[in-house]
């Protein structure tokens, strides 16, 4: 037995091209399409497979199409390979259940061809579950080979610039995308039962809002003016509890015009959540939930295993902390009571990035973001944090220099942000202006306040809770991968030069 191959270390690309080509020329001139038409019929591999009832004389008929990933020639007989979403499925075809002209024609068929397979199981001496083929059709003649002589494709950035030659010989990439869809699905599920309504709000938005970040822009040349990819969809989403919608969601792309990371991507998928007459303990109740929920619903499991033998366990209740109580542990008791120079000279000590020109609240976050964050492994609601960091969520009652929010770190990374939203108007306009002069560093005020909004707040908005949650970042924690890019179909790449 031979396994037919498509290609030599000494072919090039072009010359296997140019012979794959001249075959389907030759299939169409002994009228066989190359490149298929409408195949009715077929069921997934799985299901086909599941028909099959060991020790009986019975042999189920079947309709099969996937793509041919093994070709195995045996004189009068060829065993093939034919993988679809589901699965794979081993077809076997003799030159006389085909007939000698379709047979001759069969054996110039390449790994990589598409193919439609009628015919009946029966499992083979060593127990394969094989279909014995009375009918094969060719679908779509395949003109380059399969990477990796078709057992895998190892080149990290190949696999994300051609996901789709990753999603045919990576199994694991299949089923982390499989289990992608799933969770989203499940997020989805959980929301509608729990009476919040899925809405859509603009991408395209004349002033970005909902989150500091740099925005793509863009112009909109039928309203002669520059428009922005939104950042953020919360201010539209808190219009909808101002015009009535009290349970509402949105899952959709936000789009930031940052770096470029194993944990960033400037395309992203988040989904926020708002709930009328909630707050940040609402939110923190929900997400615990759902979290859970879609956890043990998808991937059967609360513990979570991740690279270097790593666990991480998402039973019930989750750890909460106080944003000052984790910055006292890491840089001592009296932080809060140190001077600007004192604690400039701490933070170099303890190895943060701190630049001369940071005030103390930046010193203070970048302890936070670069030498405790990245410790929160287990799951952890980090409570309280300073006002001048979240300007759209309410001022503790006890202490009006911090604000009622959590932020849920996971496996050393934000998850989500969750807040008590703010719902004085008056209070948020000054918020936005003393946002706008402390994010400015060139003496140029900064147009960060949406009129429009402040209108409708000043109209009256419900005091609810919010939250939102990085999908993609969450996908990365349920399934163990390692990088943004890995649970990304198609994720940002410099073009190639």
């Amino acid at each position: 037995m031979t396994e037919q191959t498509n290609q030599t270390a000494e072919q090039k690309p072009e010359d296997i091209f140019a012979q794959r080509k001249a075959k389907a020329e030759e299939f169409a001139k002994a009228g066989i399409k190359p490149f298929g038409e409408r195949f009715d019929g077929a069921m997934p591999v799985e299901k086909a497979r599941a028909l099959f009832v060991p020790d009986t004389e019975d042999h189920p008929h079947v309709i099969i199409a996937g793509r041919i990933t093994a070709f195995r020639v045996m004189g009068k007989s060829v065993f093939a390979d034919v993988k679809d979403s589901s699965g794979r499925m081993q077809i076997y075809v003799q030159r006389d259940a085909v007939g000698e002209d379709f047979y001759k024609l069969f054996k110039k068929f390449d790994i990589g061809d598409i193919i439609g397979v009628e015919g009946n199981l029966f499992a083979t001496k060593t127990g394969e579950i094989t279909v014995k083929a009375t009918k094969c059709t060719l679908l779509s003649k395949s003109l380059r080979p399969l990477p990796e002589k078709w057992h895998g494709l190892t080149d990290v950035e190949q696999r994300y610039r051609q996901r789709y030659l990753d999603l045919i010989v990576n199994d694991e990439s299949r089923e982390i995308f499989k289990k992608r869809f799933r969770i989203i699905s499940e997020i989805r599920r959980f929301l509608a039962e729990k009476g919040f309504l899925e809405v859509e709000t603009p991408m395209l938005q004349n002033i970005p809002g909902g989150a500091a970040a740099r925005p793509f822009k863009t112009r909109y040349e039928a309203l002669d003016c520059d428009m922005y990819m939104r950042i953020a969809p919360e201010l539209y989403l808190k219009r909808l509890l101002v015009g009535g919608f009290e349970k509402v969601f949105e899952m959709n792309r936000n789009f930031r015009n940052e770096g470029i990371s194993r944990r960033h991507n400037p395309e992203f998928t988040m989904v926020e959540i708002y709930q009328a007459y909630g707050n940040c303990e609402t939110m923190m109740n929900l997400i615990e939930e759902l979290v859970t929920t879609v956890a043990q619903n998808v991937m059967g499991t609360l513990q979570i295993q991740h690279a270097n033998g790593k666990v991480i366990d998402l039973s019930r209740p989750w750890r909460r902390v106080a944003y000052r109580d984790l910055i006292k542990e890491r840089a001592g008791e009296n932080w809060f009571e140190l001077s600007h120079d004192e604690k400039f000279a701490k933070a170099k000590e303890l190895g943060a990035p701190v630049m001369p020109d940071f005030e103390d609240r930046e010193i203070t976050h970048e302890i936070y973001e670069k030498l405790i964050e990245q410790t929160l492994i287990q799951p952890t609601f980090v409570t309280r944090l300073p006002a001048e960091l979240v300007p759209l969520a309410k001022k503790c009652e006890d202490d009006p220099t911090l604000v009622d929010v959590y932020e849920l770190e996971i496996n050393g990374q934000e998850i989500s942000p969750g807040y008590s939203e703010l719902n004085d108007p008056i209070d948020q306009r000054q918020r936005f202006l003393d946002q706008a002069k402390m994010n400015d560093r060139t003496g140029e005020l900064q147009k960060v306040i949406d009129e429009d909004f402040m209108t409708a707040m000043e109209h009256g908005m419900p005091p609810a809770g919010g939250m939102g949650i990085g999908i993609d970042r969450l996908i990365m924690l349920l399934t163990g991968a390692e990088s943004i890019r890995d649970v990304l179909l198609f994720p940002q790449l410099r073009p190639k030069a």
